[in-house]
C-alpha cells in the first residue's frame, strides 16, 4: 500500500487528495504524512474500525468509523462501475478479469511466489531521505528569520564571547543563501548570563526558570504567527534539545502556512523527528563556524544595547538594561511570581 501511495504522489502532485481506510495509518504511515505534510498541499480523507492516536498531529479534512461511513444513509445509489483493476502484489500480477484473477490466486505459482517472498514489515519511509541544510529558495532568501534559544540547554560554550552567537547564527544561514533579516530571543536565568554582550548584538533576552522557558516560548510564537500570514515566507529557528515539547504547535504552523524551520541542538537526536527541516546544525559545531571580518562587532559596536528585555516571570518589558537589572533583582517580588507558576 505504502509503495502504491509513494508512486501515486510521484504522478499526482498538489494540490490532490488522498484517502486511506486502515488501521494502519498511526503505526506505520503517520510519521511519512505527516513530514509530507509539512510540505505540499495533499489533502488527507481517513477511515479506520478502531481510531487511532495520531490525530494530534497529522492534518486531516474528515475522518470516520469504517462503519459508520458504510451505513450512511445519504450515500450514493449503488452504481458499477467497469474497469476496475485486481491485483496480486506477492507477484506483480494484474487483470481486469475477475475470474482470471481468482484462477491466479488458486494457482501453484502464486502460492510458491507467496511461500517464497519476504515480508517486510518496517515501512521505508521516503521523506527520511528528504535532506537537511538545503540552499535557500528564491522565495526564502530573503525571507525573515525568528530564532528562539533555550539557552538552558544550549549555553554560551565556556570561554566563548557571546557578543559572537548572533553572528555566527547569521553566517551560517548564509552559507546556505539565507540573508533575510534575523531576530534572536534567548530565554534563560539573566541573572547568570552575560547581559550587555548579548543585547548590544541585538540579541532580545528574556528572563525564565528552567520548565517555564518552554510555555513562553510557544506563546511566543503564536504572537509571531499571528503577525506572519500564511502566505508569507518566513522561516523559525529553535535552539533546544527539547523541541518536542513545542513540536506538535510548529508541525501545525508547517502544514498550514508558507514557513520553513531550522533547529540546532547540543546534541543530535537519537532518531529523527517527524518535524520537516530545511537545515540542522549542531550548537558548537554551529559556533564554532566560519566568521568574516564584517560579522564581528568590535568593542565600539557592541557598546550600546538595542535589544529588548524581557521578564517572562512577571510580564515585565524594558529597553533598559539598567532597569531590567534592577528588576531581576527585586528578589521579594521574583520570589512572589515564581511561587504562583
Amino acid at each position: 500500500m505504502y509503495r502504491n501511495m509513494v508512486e501515486w504522489r510521484d504522478q499526482n502532485p498538489p494540490p490532490a487528495t488522498m484517502m486511506i481506510i486502515s488501521n494502519q495509518v498511526g503505526s506505520q504511515f503517520s510519521w511519512d504524512l505527516v513530514r509530507l505534510q509539512q510540505r505540499t498541499l495533499y489533502n488527507l480523507f481517513l477511515a479506520y474500525s478502531v481510531r487511532p492516536v495520531f490525530s494530534i498531529v497529522l492534518s486531516t479534512s474528515q475522518e470516520w468509523r469504517w462503519k459508520e461511513l458504510l451505513q450512511n444513509k445519504r450515500s450514493a445509489p449503488l452504481v458499477v462501475v467497469q474497469g476496475a483493476k485486481l491485483y496480486c502484489k506477492s507477484c506483480n500480477y494484474g487483470s481486469q478479469r475477475l475470474k482470471k484473477f481468482r484462477k491466479h490466486l488458486s494457482s501453484y505459482n502464486h502460492a510458491r511466489e507467496e511461500g517464497v517472498t519476504t515480508v517486510y514489515t518496517n515501512v521505508e519511509r521516503v521523506t527520511a531521505d528528504w535532506g537537511r541544510n538545503y540552499k535557500a529558495t528564491p522565495e526564502f532568501a530573503t525571507a525573515k528569520i525568528q530564532v528562539w534559544w533555550d539557552m538552558f540547554d544550549c549555553p554560551i560554550p565556556q570561554g566563548y564571547d557571546a557578543r559572537q552567537v548572533r553572528p555566527s547564527i547569521e553566517a551560517a544561514f548564509k552559507e546556505l543563501g539565507y540573508s533575510g533579516p534575523v531576530s534572536i530571543t534567548a530565554y534563560g536565568d539573566h541573572k547568570h548570563t552575560p547581559l550587555q554582550a548579548l543585547s548590544s548584538t541585538g540579541v532580545h533576552v528574556a528572563h525564565a526558570v528552567p520548565g517555564v522557558e518552554y510555555k513562553r516560548m510557544a506563546g511566543n510564537v503564536r504572537e509571531w504567527h499571528a503577525d506572519n500570514p500564511p502566505q508569507t515566507a518566513a522561516i523559525m529557528m529553535v535552539i533546544s534539545d527539547n523541541v518536542d515539547i513545542i513540536s506538535i504547535g510548529l508541525v501545525k504552523l508547517l502544514q498550514e502556512n508558507k514557513y520553513n524551520l531550522f533547529l540546532a541542538y547540543s546534541f543530535r537526536p537519537y532518531q529523527m523527528s517527524y518535524l520537516l527541516t530545511s537545515a540542522e546544525w549542531l550548537w558548537e559545531s554551529l559556533l564554532a563556524g566560519p566568521l568574516t571580518k564584517h560579522s564581528l562587532l568590535s568593542e565600539s559596536e557592541s557598546s550600546v544595547s538595542t535589544a529588548m528585555f524581557h521578564c517572562k516571570l512577571c510580564r515585565f518589558d524594558t529597553i533598559s538594561i539598567d532597569n531590567f537589572r534592577a528588576h531581576l533583582l527585586s528578589d521579594e517580588k521574583h520570589a512572589q511570581e515564581v511561587s504562583i507558576l
